[in-house]
């Protein structure tokens, strides 16, 4: 079964929002299971449980089927981004324009102004989707 999977931001900012929407209708579009994904900092005392995720998420969109909810603790939040995309093996990854910026910035300190799609694509093995601030998509 393929997977989708798009971290999101909590409590779901309007940027979010739009990123989950896209990510939804990919996965309706392919029939692929979703998994929603937020990272706690370490350094952030708010603790998000999976259960607040869902029922935000279902404020926002309904109840939705073929859907997983993850909430994991980190130092770094695109570092923990990409261990879970990882470990979950996913096929599409949707992130926003906003998440892609900060990847960008985090991949700079490593190479010199990397392609950020393109090495995405290679470190884990599956399609990236930036979804922008009007809601438009680049694969």
């Amino acid at each position: 079964m393929t997977l989708v999977v798009v971290p999101v931001r909590y409590p779901l900012t309007s940027h979010s929002t739009a990123t989950l929407r896209e990510a939804v209708r990919i996965s309706d579009d392919r029939g692929a299971d979703l998994s929603v994904l937020h990272v706690d900092p370490y350094q952030d005392s708010s603790h998000v449980s999976r259960t607040e995720l869902k029922q935000a998420v279902e404020r926002e969109f309904g109840e939705l089927d073929g859907v997983r909810y993850v909430v994991r603790r980190g130092f770094l939040v695109e570092e923990t981004i990409l261990e879970e995309v990882a470990a979950e093996r996913a096929d599409v990854v949707v992130i926003g324009s906003k998440q892609a910026n900060r990847w960008q910035r985090m991949v700079r300190k490593l190479l010199s102004d990397p392609d950020i799609g393109a090495y995405l694509q290679e470190k884990l093995d599956c399609t990236v989707i930036t979804v922008d601030t009007d809601g438009q998509t680049d694969a």
